[in-house]
Protein backbone atom coordinates (compact mmCIF):
# COMPACT_ATOMS: atom_id res chain seq x y z
CA UNK A 1 0.00 0.00 0.00
CA UNK A 2 1.47 3.64 -0.89
CA UNK A 3 0.58 6.93 1.31
CA UNK A 4 -2.60 8.55 0.41
CA UNK A 5 -2.92 11.92 0.97
CA UNK A 6 -6.00 14.72 0.87
CA UNK A 7 -4.84 17.01 -1.72
CA UNK A 8 -6.52 20.26 -1.28
CA UNK A 9 -6.35 21.01 -5.31
CA UNK A 10 -8.72 17.92 -6.11
CA UNK A 11 -10.50 17.58 -3.02
CA UNK A 12 -9.91 14.49 -2.51
CA UNK A 13 -7.40 11.58 -1.43
CA UNK A 14 -4.59 11.04 -4.05
CA UNK A 15 -1.58 8.11 -3.87
CA UNK A 16 1.50 10.36 -3.18
CA UNK A 17 3.29 9.99 -6.68
CA UNK A 18 6.37 12.28 -6.46
CA UNK A 19 7.90 13.63 -9.58
CA UNK A 20 11.01 11.82 -8.86
CA UNK A 21 10.35 8.26 -7.49
CA UNK A 22 11.72 7.67 -3.45
CA UNK A 23 12.29 11.56 -2.97
CA UNK A 24 9.80 14.15 -1.72
CA UNK A 25 10.34 17.68 -2.42
CA UNK A 26 8.49 19.79 0.24
CA UNK A 27 8.07 23.39 0.92
CA UNK A 28 6.33 24.84 4.27
CA UNK A 29 4.94 28.39 4.44
CA UNK A 30 6.62 29.35 7.60
CA UNK A 31 5.98 32.37 10.33
CA UNK A 32 5.62 35.79 9.92
CA UNK A 33 8.61 36.69 12.84
CA UNK A 34 6.81 39.57 14.72
CA UNK A 35 5.72 37.73 17.62
CA UNK A 36 6.09 34.36 20.00
CA UNK A 37 4.96 31.61 17.97
CA UNK A 38 1.43 30.46 19.62
CA UNK A 39 -0.92 26.80 19.76
CA UNK A 40 -1.86 27.19 16.19
CA UNK A 41 1.74 27.22 15.03
CA UNK A 42 2.32 24.35 17.50
CA UNK A 43 -0.61 22.63 15.78
CA UNK A 44 0.67 23.66 12.35
CA UNK A 45 4.35 22.34 12.70
CA UNK A 46 3.68 19.51 14.59
CA UNK A 47 1.66 18.44 11.54
CA UNK A 48 3.93 18.48 8.89
CA UNK A 49 7.07 17.64 11.12
CA UNK A 50 4.94 14.25 11.65
CA UNK A 51 4.14 14.27 7.76
CA UNK A 52 7.79 14.30 6.82
CA UNK A 53 8.90 12.27 9.74
CA UNK A 54 6.55 9.58 8.45
CA UNK A 55 7.76 9.72 4.82
CA UNK A 56 11.37 9.96 5.65
CA UNK A 57 9.84 6.39 7.71
CA UNK A 58 8.55 5.26 4.84
CA UNK A 59 11.61 5.30 2.97
CA UNK A 60 11.45 9.06 1.22
CA UNK A 61 14.47 11.13 0.63
CA UNK A 62 12.97 14.08 2.10
CA UNK A 63 13.95 18.00 0.99
CA UNK A 64 11.89 20.11 3.21
CA UNK A 65 12.30 24.00 2.71
CA UNK A 66 11.05 26.39 5.07
CA UNK A 67 10.06 29.99 4.88
CA UNK A 68 10.39 32.98 7.02
CA UNK A 69 8.58 36.26 6.60
CA UNK A 70 10.47 39.07 7.85
CA UNK A 71 9.55 41.76 6.15
CA UNK A 72 5.82 42.82 6.58
CA UNK A 73 3.98 45.36 7.67
CA UNK A 74 3.12 43.38 11.33
CA UNK A 75 7.10 43.60 12.17
CA UNK A 76 7.78 46.91 10.98
CA UNK A 77 4.81 48.60 13.09
CA UNK A 78 6.65 46.04 16.02
CA UNK A 79 9.65 47.71 15.33
CA UNK A 80 8.23 51.37 15.39
CA UNK A 81 6.75 50.13 18.66
CA UNK A 82 9.76 49.38 20.50
CA UNK A 83 12.14 51.77 18.38
CA UNK A 84 14.28 49.18 16.91
CA UNK A 85 14.74 47.81 13.32
CA UNK A 86 12.73 45.18 11.30
CA UNK A 87 16.01 43.45 11.00
CA UNK A 88 16.34 43.49 14.92
CA UNK A 89 12.78 42.09 15.75
CA UNK A 90 13.05 39.63 12.78
CA UNK A 91 16.16 37.92 14.40
CA UNK A 92 15.16 37.97 17.95
CA UNK A 93 11.55 36.45 16.80
CA UNK A 94 13.40 33.59 14.64
CA UNK A 95 15.63 32.81 17.34
CA UNK A 96 12.36 32.88 19.81
CA UNK A 97 10.93 30.06 17.28
CA UNK A 98 13.76 27.30 17.17
CA UNK A 99 13.79 27.30 20.73
CA UNK A 100 9.47 27.18 20.79
CA UNK A 101 9.67 24.13 17.91
CA UNK A 102 13.01 22.16 19.71
CA UNK A 103 10.65 21.55 22.64
CA UNK A 104 8.34 20.59 20.88
CA UNK A 105 10.38 17.86 19.62
CA UNK A 106 10.36 19.29 15.73
CA UNK A 107 13.13 18.73 13.19
CA UNK A 108 14.44 21.30 11.93
CA UNK A 109 14.51 22.09 7.89
CA UNK A 110 16.82 21.02 5.88
CA UNK A 111 16.79 24.88 4.68
CA UNK A 112 15.37 27.52 5.74
CA UNK A 113 14.84 30.89 3.06
CA UNK A 114 14.22 34.20 3.95
CA UNK A 115 12.47 36.47 2.56
CA UNK A 116 14.98 39.33 2.53
CA UNK A 117 17.29 36.76 1.18
CA UNK A 118 15.45 36.44 -2.20
CA UNK A 119 14.80 39.83 -3.33
CA UNK A 120 16.38 39.29 -6.44
CA UNK A 121 14.47 36.28 -7.26
CA UNK A 122 11.31 38.19 -6.26
CA UNK A 123 12.34 41.03 -8.64
CA UNK A 124 13.07 38.28 -11.17
CA UNK A 125 9.80 36.53 -10.99
CA UNK A 126 8.10 39.93 -11.20
CA UNK A 127 9.77 41.17 -14.37
CA UNK A 128 8.80 37.93 -15.84
CA UNK A 129 5.19 38.39 -14.71
CA UNK A 130 4.96 42.00 -16.28
CA UNK A 131 6.71 40.69 -19.26
CA UNK A 132 4.19 38.16 -20.16
CA UNK A 133 1.28 40.59 -19.40
CA UNK A 134 -0.01 39.08 -15.85
CA UNK A 135 1.13 42.24 -14.08
CA UNK A 136 1.50 46.02 -14.36
CA UNK A 137 3.64 48.81 -13.05
CA UNK A 138 1.81 52.17 -11.58
CA UNK A 139 3.22 55.14 -9.43
CA UNK A 140 6.17 52.73 -8.16
CA UNK A 141 3.83 50.22 -7.42
CA UNK A 142 3.14 46.56 -9.19
CA UNK A 143 -0.10 44.63 -9.37
CA UNK A 144 -0.71 41.27 -10.55
CA UNK A 145 -3.96 41.10 -12.72
CA UNK A 146 -6.17 38.44 -11.63
CA UNK A 147 -8.54 38.29 -13.53
CA UNK A 148 -6.37 37.29 -16.60
CA UNK A 149 -5.14 33.85 -14.87
CA UNK A 150 -7.96 31.64 -16.12
CA UNK A 151 -7.56 29.14 -13.48
CA UNK A 152 -7.78 31.98 -10.45
CA UNK A 153 -10.10 30.19 -7.44
CA UNK A 154 -9.11 26.32 -8.56
CA UNK A 155 -7.51 25.89 -5.29
CA UNK A 156 -10.09 27.33 -2.63
CA UNK A 157 -12.89 26.58 -4.79
CA UNK A 158 -13.71 30.47 -4.90
CA UNK A 159 -15.14 32.23 -8.18
CA UNK A 160 -14.24 36.27 -8.58
CA UNK A 161 -17.75 36.74 -9.17
CA UNK A 162 -18.85 35.34 -5.74
CA UNK A 163 -15.82 37.30 -3.85
CA UNK A 164 -16.07 40.51 -2.32
CA UNK A 165 -13.17 42.11 -3.93
CA UNK A 166 -10.17 43.69 -1.84
CA UNK A 167 -8.39 40.88 0.17
CA UNK A 168 -5.53 40.99 -1.50
CA UNK A 169 -2.90 40.37 1.01
CA UNK A 170 -1.35 42.57 3.65
CA UNK A 171 0.73 45.14 1.94
CA UNK A 172 -1.80 48.10 2.52
CA UNK A 173 -2.48 51.10 0.52
CA UNK A 174 -2.25 52.08 -3.00
CA UNK A 175 -6.34 50.69 -4.09
CA UNK A 176 -6.75 53.57 -6.13
CA UNK A 177 -3.87 52.42 -8.30
CA UNK A 178 -5.25 49.18 -9.07
CA UNK A 179 -6.93 48.75 -12.79
CA UNK A 180 -9.44 45.82 -11.15
CA UNK A 181 -10.53 45.64 -7.41
CA UNK A 182 -9.13 41.98 -7.18
CA UNK A 183 -5.43 42.58 -8.59
CA UNK A 184 -3.00 41.95 -5.78
CA UNK A 185 0.43 43.98 -5.10
CA UNK A 186 3.54 41.93 -5.98
CA UNK A 187 5.67 44.96 -5.39
CA UNK A 188 5.40 48.32 -3.66
CA UNK A 189 7.11 51.56 -4.01
CA UNK A 190 8.76 52.71 -0.71
CA UNK A 191 7.16 54.87 2.11
CA UNK A 192 9.09 57.12 3.90
CA UNK A 193 11.43 55.52 7.50
CA UNK A 194 10.47 51.90 5.87
CA UNK A 195 13.14 49.71 4.40
CA UNK A 196 13.17 49.17 0.57
CA UNK A 197 15.20 47.74 -2.24
CA UNK A 198 15.97 49.30 -5.66
CA UNK A 199 14.03 47.63 -8.48
CA UNK A 200 13.03 48.42 -12.23
CA UNK A 201 9.96 50.09 -10.46
CA UNK A 202 11.86 52.02 -8.27
CA UNK A 203 12.84 51.69 -4.47
CA UNK A 204 10.18 49.36 -2.47
CA UNK A 205 9.48 46.18 -1.18
CA UNK A 206 7.95 42.84 -2.25
CA UNK A 207 4.15 42.06 -1.54
CA UNK A 208 3.52 39.18 0.78
CA UNK A 209 2.43 36.32 -2.03
CA UNK A 210 5.24 37.23 -4.86
CA UNK A 211 7.54 35.62 -1.73
CA UNK A 212 6.68 32.07 -1.34
CA UNK A 213 6.58 31.72 -4.80
CA UNK A 214 10.08 33.27 -5.73
CA UNK A 215 11.46 31.10 -1.97
CA UNK A 216 9.71 27.97 -3.88
CA UNK A 217 11.16 28.39 -7.33
CA UNK A 218 14.70 29.38 -5.68
CA UNK A 219 15.05 26.44 -3.63
CA UNK A 220 13.49 23.63 -4.98
CA UNK A 221 12.46 24.60 -8.93
CA UNK A 222 9.38 25.42 -10.70
CA UNK A 223 7.21 22.22 -9.41
CA UNK A 224 7.29 20.39 -6.30
CA UNK A 225 5.44 17.39 -4.53
CA UNK A 226 4.10 18.83 -1.61
CA UNK A 227 3.20 22.69 -0.51
CA UNK A 228 2.00 22.94 3.24
CA UNK A 229 0.57 25.26 5.03
CA UNK A 230 -2.17 26.68 7.68
CA UNK A 231 -5.91 26.20 6.41
CA UNK A 232 -5.98 29.58 6.87
CA UNK A 233 -3.31 30.29 4.33
CA UNK A 234 -5.62 28.32 1.39
CA UNK A 235 -7.23 32.17 0.12
CA UNK A 236 -5.74 34.13 -0.35
CA UNK A 237 -1.47 33.40 -0.23
CA UNK A 238 -1.89 30.07 -1.64
CA UNK A 239 -4.53 30.86 -4.83
CA UNK A 240 -2.08 34.09 -5.34
CA UNK A 241 0.94 32.15 -5.45
CA UNK A 242 -0.51 29.66 -7.51
CA UNK A 243 -1.93 32.60 -9.97
CA UNK A 244 1.87 33.76 -10.04
CA UNK A 245 4.20 30.71 -10.13
CA UNK A 246 2.12 29.25 -13.17
CA UNK A 247 1.86 31.99 -14.84
CA UNK A 248 4.93 32.45 -15.15
CA UNK A 249 6.34 29.21 -15.57
CA UNK A 250 3.63 27.31 -17.41
CA UNK A 251 4.27 24.27 -15.13
CA UNK A 252 1.76 23.23 -11.72
CA UNK A 253 3.84 25.51 -8.82
CA UNK A 254 2.62 21.77 -6.52
CA UNK A 255 1.28 18.46 -7.25
CA UNK A 256 -0.43 18.09 -3.84
CA UNK A 257 -1.08 21.12 -1.13
CA UNK A 258 -2.07 20.12 2.50
CA UNK A 259 -3.97 22.22 4.75
CA UNK A 260 -4.15 21.83 8.66
CA UNK A 261 -7.20 22.56 10.52
CA UNK A 262 -6.83 25.63 13.20
CA UNK A 263 -6.86 25.64 16.76
CA UNK A 264 -10.02 26.79 19.08
CA UNK A 265 -9.84 27.65 22.88
CA UNK A 266 -12.91 26.20 24.88
CA UNK A 267 -15.03 26.12 21.43
CA UNK A 268 -14.13 29.93 20.21
CA UNK A 269 -11.34 30.79 17.68
CA UNK A 270 -8.35 31.48 19.31
CA UNK A 271 -7.44 35.73 18.97
CA UNK A 272 -5.93 38.09 20.70
CA UNK A 273 -9.14 40.29 20.89
CA UNK A 274 -11.21 37.33 22.70
CA UNK A 275 -8.17 37.11 25.21
CA UNK A 276 -7.44 33.45 24.33
CA UNK A 277 -4.63 33.90 22.67
CA UNK A 278 -1.59 31.60 24.57
CA UNK A 279 1.81 31.29 23.12
CA UNK A 280 3.98 27.98 23.35
CA UNK A 281 6.24 29.37 25.88
CA UNK A 282 3.19 30.84 27.98
CA UNK A 283 1.62 26.96 27.89
CA UNK A 284 4.46 25.24 28.74
CA UNK A 285 6.48 27.32 31.10
CA UNK A 286 3.54 27.87 33.42
CA UNK A 287 3.54 27.35 37.20
CA UNK A 288 1.48 24.10 36.31
CA UNK A 289 3.22 24.06 32.59
CA UNK A 290 2.39 21.47 30.25
CA UNK A 291 5.30 18.65 29.44
CA UNK A 292 6.03 19.43 25.26
CA UNK A 293 5.86 15.67 24.91
CA UNK A 294 1.94 16.06 26.19
CA UNK A 295 0.99 18.88 23.72
CA UNK A 296 2.40 17.39 20.65
CA UNK A 297 0.42 13.85 21.62
CA UNK A 298 -2.49 15.89 22.51
CA UNK A 299 -2.01 17.59 18.85
CA UNK A 300 -1.43 14.00 17.64
CA UNK A 301 -4.45 12.66 18.59
CA UNK A 302 -6.74 14.76 16.29
CA UNK A 303 -6.68 14.25 12.64
CA UNK A 304 -4.72 17.11 10.98
CA UNK A 305 -6.98 18.37 8.38
CA UNK A 306 -9.63 18.54 11.90
CA UNK A 307 -10.10 21.60 13.98
CA UNK A 308 -8.82 20.52 17.71
CA UNK A 309 -10.13 22.58 20.50
CA UNK A 310 -7.90 23.38 23.44
CA UNK A 311 -9.45 23.13 26.84
CA UNK A 312 -8.99 22.09 29.99
CA UNK A 313 -10.29 19.08 30.07
CA UNK A 314 -8.29 17.95 26.80
CA UNK A 315 -5.18 19.32 28.33
CA UNK A 316 -5.71 17.12 31.44
CA UNK A 317 -6.44 14.29 29.32
CA UNK A 318 -3.35 14.25 27.44
CA UNK A 319 -1.29 14.79 30.41
CA UNK A 320 -2.89 11.75 31.60
CA UNK A 321 -2.12 9.99 28.35
CA UNK A 322 1.51 11.29 28.09
CA UNK A 323 1.57 9.57 31.43
CA UNK A 324 0.89 6.01 30.37
CA UNK A 325 2.88 6.34 27.36
CA UNK A 326 6.10 7.34 29.21
CA UNK A 327 5.39 4.39 31.22
CA UNK A 328 6.11 2.39 28.25
CA UNK A 329 8.64 4.17 26.47
CA UNK A 330 10.78 4.54 29.99
CA UNK A 331 10.28 0.32 30.27
CA UNK A 332 13.51 -0.20 28.98
CA UNK A 333 15.49 2.45 31.01
CA UNK A 334 13.89 1.12 34.30
CA UNK A 335 13.64 -2.45 33.83
CA UNK A 336 16.09 -3.27 31.24
CA UNK A 337 18.93 -4.42 33.89
CA UNK A 338 16.31 -6.76 35.73
CA UNK A 339 15.37 -8.33 32.60
CA UNK A 340 19.05 -8.55 31.61
CA UNK A 341 18.81 -7.24 28.31
CA UNK A 342 21.74 -7.00 26.48
CA UNK A 343 23.20 -4.12 24.73
CA UNK A 344 22.59 -5.42 21.01
CA UNK A 345 20.85 -3.83 18.79
CA UNK A 346 17.23 -4.69 17.24
CA UNK A 347 15.51 -4.71 14.21
CA UNK A 348 12.21 -3.80 14.44
CA UNK A 349 9.59 -5.99 13.12
CA UNK A 350 7.84 -4.67 10.33
CA UNK A 351 5.49 -7.53 9.87
CA UNK A 352 4.52 -7.47 13.52
CA UNK A 353 0.64 -6.76 14.26
CA UNK A 354 1.40 -2.93 15.94
CA UNK A 355 3.58 -1.91 13.18
CA UNK A 356 1.67 -3.29 10.21
CA UNK A 357 -1.53 -1.20 11.79
CA UNK A 358 0.46 1.85 12.60
CA UNK A 359 1.66 1.62 9.08
CA UNK A 360 -1.70 1.27 7.72
CA UNK A 361 -3.50 4.32 10.06
CA UNK A 362 -0.23 6.31 8.60
CA UNK A 363 -0.40 5.48 4.88
CA UNK A 364 -4.47 6.78 5.37
CA UNK A 365 -3.88 10.38 4.98
CA UNK A 366 -1.40 10.44 8.05
CA UNK A 367 -4.28 9.33 10.63
CA UNK A 368 -2.45 10.03 13.75
CA UNK A 369 -5.52 9.42 15.69
CA UNK A 370 -5.17 5.70 14.83
CA UNK A 371 -1.37 5.30 14.64
CA UNK A 372 -1.35 6.71 18.60
CA UNK A 373 -4.17 4.07 19.73
CA UNK A 374 -1.48 1.42 18.79
CA UNK A 375 1.18 3.43 21.03
CA UNK A 376 -1.31 3.38 23.80
CA UNK A 377 -1.70 -0.82 23.38
CA UNK A 378 1.82 -1.39 23.32
CA UNK A 379 2.58 0.95 26.49
CA UNK A 380 -0.26 0.14 28.50
CA UNK A 381 0.82 -3.56 28.44
CA UNK A 382 4.22 -2.59 28.80
CA UNK A 383 3.22 -0.52 31.65
CA UNK A 384 1.38 -3.94 33.25
CA UNK A 385 4.16 -5.96 32.69
CA UNK A 386 6.62 -2.72 35.18
CA UNK A 387 4.09 -2.94 37.91
CA UNK A 388 4.57 -6.76 37.95
CA UNK A 389 8.19 -6.67 37.90
CA UNK A 390 8.02 -4.12 41.09
CA UNK A 391 5.19 -6.05 42.91
CA UNK A 392 5.88 -9.19 42.40
CA UNK A 393 9.35 -9.58 40.87
CA UNK A 394 8.74 -10.72 37.74
CA UNK A 395 6.90 -10.31 34.98
CA UNK A 396 4.60 -12.73 32.90
CA UNK A 397 6.06 -12.45 29.72
CA UNK A 398 9.30 -13.46 28.47
CA UNK A 399 12.15 -11.43 28.71
CA UNK A 400 13.22 -11.16 24.55
CA UNK A 401 9.36 -10.34 23.77
CA UNK A 402 9.02 -7.45 26.14
CA UNK A 403 12.21 -5.68 24.50
CA UNK A 404 10.61 -6.43 21.27
CA UNK A 405 7.83 -4.79 22.40
CA UNK A 406 9.16 -1.95 23.48
CA UNK A 407 11.73 -1.35 20.90
CA UNK A 408 8.36 -1.34 18.22
CA UNK A 409 7.09 1.11 20.65
CA UNK A 410 10.14 3.54 21.22
CA UNK A 411 10.35 3.40 17.16
CA UNK A 412 7.06 3.96 16.39
CA UNK A 413 6.89 7.13 18.47
CA UNK A 414 9.64 8.49 17.33
CA UNK A 415 7.93 8.63 14.44
CA UNK A 416 5.41 10.82 15.79
CA UNK A 417 8.13 12.79 17.38
CA UNK A 418 7.24 11.85 20.77
CA UNK A 419 10.38 10.65 22.57
CA UNK A 420 10.56 10.19 26.63
CA UNK A 421 14.17 11.51 28.19
CA UNK A 422 16.09 10.17 31.76
CA UNK A 423 15.09 13.38 32.77
CA UNK A 424 10.90 12.26 32.63
CA UNK A 425 11.96 9.26 34.71
CA UNK A 426 11.99 9.69 38.59
CA UNK A 427 14.19 6.72 38.56
CA UNK A 428 16.74 8.82 37.22
CA UNK A 429 16.68 11.48 39.27
CA UNK A 430 18.59 12.53 42.30
CA UNK A 431 18.06 10.04 45.26
CA UNK A 432 19.78 7.62 47.88
CA UNK A 433 22.50 5.57 46.74
CA UNK A 434 22.01 1.78 46.65
CA UNK A 435 24.32 1.68 50.37
CA UNK A 436 22.20 4.26 51.74
CA UNK A 437 18.77 2.34 50.71
CA UNK A 438 19.97 -0.69 52.07
CA UNK A 439 21.01 0.75 55.50
CA UNK A 440 17.24 2.71 55.58
CA UNK A 441 16.33 -0.96 54.64
CA UNK A 442 18.07 -2.10 58.12
CA UNK A 443 16.81 0.56 59.85
CA UNK A 444 13.35 -0.55 58.89
CA UNK A 445 13.27 -3.79 59.82
CA UNK A 446 14.88 -2.73 63.20
CA UNK A 447 12.24 -0.37 63.99
CA UNK A 448 9.46 -3.56 63.21
CA UNK A 449 11.05 -5.62 65.48
CA UNK A 450 11.03 -2.70 68.12
CA UNK A 451 7.27 -2.64 67.17
CA UNK A 452 8.15 1.14 65.97
CA UNK A 453 5.77 1.13 63.23
CA UNK A 454 5.24 4.74 62.71
CA UNK A 455 9.59 4.85 61.71
CA UNK A 456 8.83 1.66 59.99
CA UNK A 457 6.05 3.33 57.91
CA UNK A 458 7.95 6.52 57.86
CA UNK A 459 10.88 4.81 56.40
CA UNK A 460 9.03 2.77 53.82
CA UNK A 461 7.18 6.59 52.67
CA UNK A 462 10.36 8.76 52.59
CA UNK A 463 11.59 6.08 50.20
CA UNK A 464 8.41 6.09 48.23
CA UNK A 465 8.56 9.92 47.58
CA UNK A 466 12.04 9.42 46.28
CA UNK A 467 10.58 6.98 43.89
CA UNK A 468 11.98 4.33 45.69
CA UNK A 469 9.23 0.95 45.85
CA UNK A 470 10.01 -1.58 49.04
CA UNK A 471 8.62 -5.13 48.18
CA UNK A 472 8.46 -7.30 51.85
CA UNK A 473 8.99 -11.38 50.64
CA UNK A 474 8.09 -14.23 53.59
CA UNK A 475 10.98 -14.78 55.85
CA UNK A 476 11.35 -10.69 56.58
CA UNK A 477 13.05 -10.27 53.15
CA UNK A 478 12.86 -7.04 51.67
CA UNK A 479 13.45 -6.30 47.75
CA UNK A 480 13.54 -2.75 47.07
CA UNK A 481 13.37 -1.20 42.63
CA UNK A 482 14.05 2.50 41.89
Amino acid sequence: MSVVLYNTLSRCKEPFQPLQAGTAKIYCCGVTVYDYCHLGHARCYVVWDTVRRYLQWRGYDVHYVQNFTDIDDKILNRARQEGTTMEAVSKRFIQAYHKDMARLNILEADEYTYATHTIDGIKRLIGELENKGYAYATGGDVYYKVRKFDGYGKLSGRKLDDMQAGASGRVAGGESKKKDPFDFALWKGAKPEEPSWESPWGPGRPGWHIECSAMVRDRMGDTIDIHMGGGDLTFPHHENEIAQSEAATGHPLSQYWMHNGMVNVNGEKMSKSLGNFTTIRQLLDADDGLHPMALRLFLCQAQYRKPVDFTADAIASATKSWQTLKDGLLFGANHGAQLKWQDASLELDHGSDAVQRFQNAMDDDFNTPEAVAVLFELAKELRRQGNLLIHEGKADADSDSLRQQWHTLVCLAQVLGIEATPEDSPMEQDGPSDEEIANLIEQRLAAKKAKDFALADKIRNDLTAQGITLIDKPGGVTEWHR
